[in-house]
């Protein structure tokens, strides 16, 4: 995989050698989790769909096999509690000093463009003190349009940003205000890492208009 996306990372002193750290970003295709735990030295934990560990046919088998041995953390997000389980998961892989991978826009973006992020993000940091390490992924759209079927081999990029700390606003966790300009924040550094243009909108709702 390093050869056939010729891996370019910039930033990645930006990551604490230790301890929990959030890693939050842009998510423009389906490859972002793949890539994602090749250009950082500690192991990523992200959340996926359990669908994708599910299946028991071979292909089911490897593709378990597979998002298991990078990191992927199965939950139902699509069930009535499927937002508190990733969030839980997320503070559990924190609270053990490991490295939690976030897209703060909830889904894939459908047009290349950076949507407004979710407060998830912002409760997980308020709640366990972990800072964040904002990252765009550059190119990655273009090697798997549409977020599915095989990629094509070319040029991707992942640039991290420096750790951002919220101590500011400890006990202000169930502040919806606070929520929200702790996440915009977030929000504003993977805009200037990634150069993508900003919609303040959910990336949800755009895809269902």
């Amino acid at each position: 995989m390093r050869l056939m996306f010729r891996l370019r990372t910039e930033g990645a002193e930006n990551i604490p050698g230790n301890g929990p750290v959030i890693l939050a970003g842009n998510h423009l295709t389906f490859i972002d989790s793949m890539i994602l735990p090749l250009v950082c030295d500690r192991q990523v934990f992200f959340i996926g769909k359990d669908e994708y560990v599910t299946g028991t046919s071979l292909k089911g088998r490897l593709m378990a096999w597979f998002f298991t041995g990078v990191g992927m953390i199965p939950v139902d997000r699509d069930g009535a509690n499927g937002g508190v389980a990733a969030l839980m998961t997320g503070r559990r892989v924190l609270e053990d000093g490991n490295i939690f991978g976030i897209y703060p826009e909830g889904t894939r973006s459908p047009d290349g463009r950076l949507y407004r992020g979710r407060t998830g993000i912002a409760r997980l940091t308020l709640m366990t003190g972990a800072p964040v390490v904002p990252f765009a992924m550059i190119g990655t759209d273009k090697l798997q349009p549409g977020g599915s079927g095989m990629p094509r081999p070319g040029r991707v990029t992942v640039r991290f940003g420096e750790p951002m700390e919220f101590s500011r606003y400890d006990g202000m966790g169930r502040d919806r205000y606070v929520l929200r300009a702790v996440t915009d924040s977030v929000m504003t550094e993977v805009m200037r890492l990634s150069g993508q243009e900003y919609v303040d909108m959910y990336a949800t709702k755009a895809k269902a208009a």
